[in-house]
């Protein structure tokens, strides 16, 4: 028989309280925002770090994640983890090696750095084409699967909610539950309050939302963990299959663990996570180099120095302290519904099964403020794509600011529409994830390369983004082995991104380099130095580039280090595994000593105010 959750009217005076004060802040900032494109997508370039880096974390936080942990946990255990832990080391080295080079940029996209470091026709379409590319398809999909969570967590919380009087309608040649109904109305909400305050109002929102969302997850996590008798009870409960707490998985061949359907990560899997899959792949928020959302909040950061603190900020709250009390919840989720098919909506089951009246509002309302603050920044990101590298360069140029924010306004809601269609075609949101990773699958090095080595050109872009659509039919499909996109996601990984590079590399060597002039240009407003750059330098003596690239080596690996050491270590305390605590505390202490002692050497000063 289905549970049904009695919503008292507590909960919804908090519910109702959140959706006003994140509309106040929205047109609060209505009148900044509305003055050009700067101030529409980011900020004024005046955001502090502390701003900055929560509303990243809070763009990853979406209605989807906690549902998806719980996924990778129900299949694999805490290192199922590490399909987006990995992620870590690519993040830290944004922070170190590109936060300054993104902010000394002086763009308003990712995408425009295609055009003060490409030159030609094929710099052109690229930065058309990854307008739509990314800023419409790319991007839609995210905020897809953020939609299929929320539809989720809606089936759970209401499974009898109809619209007016109907569980389906039909638009567009098309069926949509009443539950995405809802969701719609969501996202009608948000496109209203983000299309108004832009960038500035968007993070302030963030703020806000990041807090509630994370108060309501460990207020979660408590209960859950109580409710079965508390850290020692939940371990006893999971005897038979206690690899579920390893850190690490086991080296070696995958097996199964239990009747539960847990399985063991492969050595293979692990190899691909830690070695490939962080700097091969494009992923909303952890792309390599740095790019999207995230740029986007480095960009708008004060000057340099609070560009990379926000950076650093964000990988320090996404990896170390977000994670545990999703994964905590998730593991009680294994001892209390075992046998339900769908994993992620276990997650959702715990709100409606075990929270008392006060915490159910604000657990909900912490649910909205986790989709729409994702939401919010994806359509505000997005839209900055449509509008300064489609809009303004090739369809309508040399229009009034004010002329473009209303169009950017307008965009937004387009970009909910196609995203809530595409939502009807999703079922699985570890699917989404594995889809978007294995699609952009070789394209990283070259985002990663293209800051520090003078031969990349738009070519290499190009076909780093195209190789991987040229060789996935023959593997997803009849045409040739027919690989399952969950079994065997790594091989299909592995063979994309081996085939990508030896792509892009080919063209890259057999087509021309970029125009000497736009190089020199290039060199002289970000100024990275490095040996990849010594043929421009030589002609550019006046021009200094960086340094103390040896103490950004270390700084970048003690960095990872340091929020791997503290993942861990929180973990183990939470577990209470005391000794081990200690010694990954000591570890992560250790790495913040390295990485202020390397910062010193470099300078500081190196870091404009």
């Amino acid at each position: 028989m289905e549970k049904h959750l009695y919503i008292h009217w507590i909960d919804w005076l908090i519910i109702i309280a959140y959706f006003l004060i994140s509309l106040l802040i929205s047109v609060y900032f209505s009148k900044k925002a509305g003055k050009n494109t700067g101030n529409f997508f980011l900020s004024g370039r005046n955001l502090p770090w502390w701003i900055a880096g929560t509303s990243m974390v809070a763009t990853t936080f979406a209605a989807d994640t906690p549902l998806a942990v719980t996924e990778l946990v129900s299949q694999h255990g805490i290192a199922g983890n590490w399909l987006w832990w990995n992620m870590v080391i690519g993040g830290i080295l944004t922070v170190f090696f590109f936060a300054r080079l993104w902010r000394r940029a002086n763009i308003l996209t990712d995408a425009e750095f295609v055009n003060i470091r490409y030159s030609g026709k094929p710099a052109k379409f690229l930065r058309g084409f990854r307008a739509v590319y990314i800023g419409i398809f790319m991007n839609a999909i995210v905020i897809a699967w953020v939609n299929l969570a929320m539809v989720k967590i809606l089936k759970v919380i209401f499974p009898d909610l109809t619209i007016f009087g109907h569980t389906e309608i039909s638009f567009l040649g098309l069926q949509f539950s009443s539950h995405l109904v809802y969701v719609a109305l969501m996202m009608l909400f948000v496109a209203l309050y983000s299309s108004l305050s832009g960038l500035m109002g968007v993070s302030i929102t963030d703020t806000f939302q990041f807090i509630m969302a994370m108060t309501g997850s460990i207020v979660l996590a408590v209960y859950a963990v109580e409710h079965i008798g508390g850290i020692q009870s939940l371990k006893t409960h999971l005897s038979g299959v206690n690899w579920v707490f390893d850190f690490f998985p086991k080296v070696g061949k995958a097996d199964a663990g239990s009747s539960t359907g847990l399985m063991r990560l492969s050595f293979f899997a692990l190899f691909i996570y830690l070695g490939v899959q962080w700097w091969a792949s494009w992923y909303p928020g952890a792309e390599p180099g740095g790019g999207g959302y995230i740029a986007q909040r480095m960009m708008s950061a004060k000057d340099e120095k609070h560009s990379l603190f926000a950076t650093l900020w964000f990988n320090i709250a996404h990896y170390a302290l977000r994670p545990w009390p999703w994964i905590l919840a998730a593991l009680v989720t294994l001892v209390m519904y075992p046998a339900v098919e769908d994993r992620g909506s276990t997650y959702v089951m715990l709100i409606r099964d075990l929270l008392p009246p006060g915490w159910i509002g604000l657990m909900l309302a912490a649910f909205f403020a986790a989709y729409m603050s994702t939401l919010a920044s994806q359509t505000v990101w997005g839209t900055s794509y449509i509008i300064n590298d489609l809009f303004r360069p090739f369809i309508k140029p040399g229009a009034d600011e004010r002329y473009y924010v209303k169009v950017s306004r307008v965009t937004t809601f387009i970009m909910m529409l196609i995203a809530l269609i595409i939502t009807t075609q999703l079922t699985r949101i570890s699917d989404a994830w594995k889809i978007i990773l294995i699609a952009s699958a070789g394209i990283g090095a070259v985002l990663i390369l293209r800051w520090y080595w003078w031969r990349i050109n738009a070519w290499s872009e190009i076909s780093a983004m195209f190789a991987p659509y040229v060789i996935l039919p023959f593997l997803l499909t009849n045409l040739g082995v027919h690989w399952d996109i969950n079994k065997d996601y790594e091989k299909i990984f592995a063979v994309v991104v081996v085939w990508s590079l030896l792509v892009w590399l080919a063209v890259t060597f057999l087509t021309r380099p970029t125009d000497p002039e736009k190089l020199k240009s290039f060199y002289r407003k970000v100024h990275p130095g490095g040996i990849g750059w010594k043929p421009v330098a030589r002609e550019l003596t006046d021009v200094k580039g960086d340094t103390g690239y040896k103490y950004l080596f270390y700084s970048w690996i003690a960095g990872v280090v340091m929020v791997l050491s503290s993942l861990f270590a929180i973990g183990k305390f939470l577990f209470e595994e005391y000794r081990p605590a200690i010694v990954y505390l000591v570890i992560a202490l250790t790495a913040i000593f390295i990485v202020y002692r390397n910062m010193q050497k470099i300078g500081w000063k190196t870091l404009k105010e």
